[in-house]
């Protein structure tokens, strides 16, 4: 009985986690899409931080998937953004686009990541 008592409270701890974890993502996703109401990266930042720190919690639970997801796509739109940065330099309009096409992309994987936690369902990659 005390390890399905423990397996519940780690659910709900992760699925807390996952919570703010999203909802920190979706601050700055937002930010990015809506001109001049950028918070900054350091919520998503914060955000990453605590995926890493929690992930090895997650290991071999339906929320061990939303770990990578949200890692993952940290780091692929920081790529990206790095890699159109130049853009910026020589071509402002051409930034603009990519930038905004990254920042679409990467709310979309937090709409589509928070609704799976949400149903209680892993996230595929």
């Amino acid at each position: 009985m005390s390890e399905v008592i423990d397996t519940v409270d780690r659910d709900n701890s992760l699925k807390t986690v996952g919570h703010i974890s999203y909802l920190l993502h979706a601050i700055v996703a937002v930010g990015a899409v809506i001109p001049g109401a950028q918070p900054g990266v350091a919520l998503l930042v914060v955000a990453f931080i605590i995926d890493l720190v929690k992930r090895g919690d997650a290991v071999g639970t339906w929320q061990e998937s939303h770990f990578g997801w949200r890692i993952r796509s940290v780091v692929i739109a920081a790529i990206l953004y790095l890699v159109t940065a130049p853009l910026w330099l020589l071509f402002a309009v051409p930034g603009w686009i990519a930038w905004t096409c990254i920042s679409i992309w990467f709310l979309y994987r937090v709409v589509r990541g928070w609704m799976n936690l949400n149903g209680n369902r892993p996230i595929g990659a």
